[in-house]
């Protein structure tokens, strides 16, 4: 069974900076793509980040820029560096595989205040 489990969020200031980490159990990173998500209050959850088996990356284009998804085949680990963290970032943080969705983790909070 695949799972997902989101690390590395927190409450910091605006401009400040944040990596969240998925660690992947019950298969590799091999030949995955994995997504980073997110949710915040009273919204649906939407897409922000991908990186493809191949290397490929897209973001959405309100973290574009600003943040880099990378991955640790070694660790079976990807991560999401985001930087100069605005407000309206601030969401519940999930990732999972972007073609084929397994069960939801329970994520990562993410605050950023003004």
């Amino acid at each position: 069974q695949v799972q997902f489990v989101e690390s590395g969020g927190g409450l910091v200031q605006a401009g400040e900076s944040l990596r969240l980490s998925c660690a992947i159990s019950g298969s590799t990173l091999s030949g995955r793509t994995i997504g980073w998500y997110r949710q915040a209050p009273g919204k649906q959850r939407e897409w922000v980040a991908r990186l493809h088996y191949n290397g490929d990356t897209h973001y959405v284009d309100s973290v574009k820029g600003r943040s880099t998804i990378s991955r640790d085949n070694n660790k079976n680990t990807v991560y999401l560096q985001m930087n100069s963290l605005k407000p309206e970032d601030t969401a519940v943080y999930y990732c999972n595989d972007y073609f084929i969705t397994y069960n939801w983790g329970q994520g990562t909070q993410v605050t950023v205040s003004s």
